[in-house]
């Protein structure tokens, strides 16, 4: 079935830099567009990336253009996400998703 693990999220100062990433099992994973959402505390669902299947066509919602960064490594059939120059607001649980089906996410907190 499929699989997704995401792992690289902890806690850092504003300004700071995290990557994430994803492992991905259960199906052809080059295959598919793959996306990164998140859930702040109180908050829904959010959509913050996306990645088309060889890797190309990265799109982003407005709050994280020019500092985070989707990539693929489709051989090792894992997702990433750059996040760079890290704001409180981007405090959240990160998810990878494949369609409707999510991982269980990895905390990211962003405090002084």
């Amino acid at each position: 079935q499929v699989q997704l693990v995401e792992s690289g999220g902890g806690l850092v100062q504003p300004g700071g830099s995290l990557r994430l990433s994803c492992a991905a099992s259960g199906f052809t994973f080059s295959n598919y567009p793959i996306t990164w959402v998140r859930q702040a505390p109180g908050k829904g669902l959010e959509w913050v990336s996306t990645i088309d299947s060889r890797g190309g066509n990265p799109s982003y919602t407005d709050s994280v253009k020019g500092r985070f960064t989707i990539s693929r490594d489709n051989a090792k059939n894992t997702l990433y996400l750059q996040m760079n120059s890290l704001k409180p607001e981007d405090t959240a649980v990160y998810y990878c998703a494949k369609d409707i089906i999510r991982g269980q996410g990895t905390q990211v907190i962003v405090s002084s």
